[in-house]
């Protein structure tokens, strides 16, 4: 009876250590399987780090893709305004001579004089008619006189002393100037004002 009790413990106590190793056994394989070694880890770590500066770099290459376009975009609408504001540039620089003939021939003939007078009305209305065509393709005359001295529109062909007007005014316009949409086409020809001589020997 004894022999058998102790059969029993022993076979109970096996059978509890296998189930004890079986149970360890598990525990280890699950471990394995939900902590993967330190090596898979670095290179997923690697992996991703690679992913993520490819990513930020084809971010930053469609971003300037995006601003090239629109510079690009830009320049050709600015291109295009140019070409139809100033189209017609050199078809009025053509015309300017014949302007200054018209103004000329209305200089040197008077209202009058009977023999002079239907010519000198009919080239005064020609020149006006020629004005308001151009003007309505941006053409605008620059004819400064009394006004301040502008490097950017008139050119100063002499300077002379008068009180007439302010030093450094157009005291008189030689040619008149012209701009199409506000770029000068031919700057006015003008004489500016400078103030008297000063006496030193008072």
């Amino acid at each position: 009876m004894s022999s058998k009790q102790n059969q029993v413990d022993t076979e109970q106590s096996e059978a509890l250590e296998q189930e004890q190793q079986a149970a360890e056994a598990s525990q280890a394989e699950q471990q394995e399987t939900v902590q993967p070694d330190a090596a898979y880890v670095a290179e997923l770590e690697q992996k991703l780090a690679a992913a993520e500066s490819s990513a930020k770099t084809e971010k930053d290459s469609a971003l300037r893709a995006v601003a090239e376009m629109e510079n690009i975009r830009r320049r050709a609408a600015q291109d295009v305004e140019k070409a139809q504001k100033f189209a017609l540039e050199k078809f009025v620089g053509e015309l300017l001579p014949v302007i200054d003939s018209l103004e000329r021939a209305i200089e040197h003939t008077s209202d009058e004089s009977d023999a002079f007078k239907a010519v000198h009305e009919g080239v005064e209305l020609t020149l006006k008619s020629l004005l308001s065509a151009v003007e309505k393709f941006g053409v605008e005359q620059i004819d400064p006189k009394g006004q301040p001295f502008d490097p950017n529109k008139h050119q100063a062909m002499s300077m002379v002393e008068s009180d007439e007007v302010a030093p450094n005014a157009v005291l008189a316009v030689m040619m008149k100037g012209y701009e199409l949409n506000g770029r000068v086409l031919r700057p006015a020809m003008v004489m500016v004002a400078k103030g008297p001589a000063i006496d030193t020997q008072a």
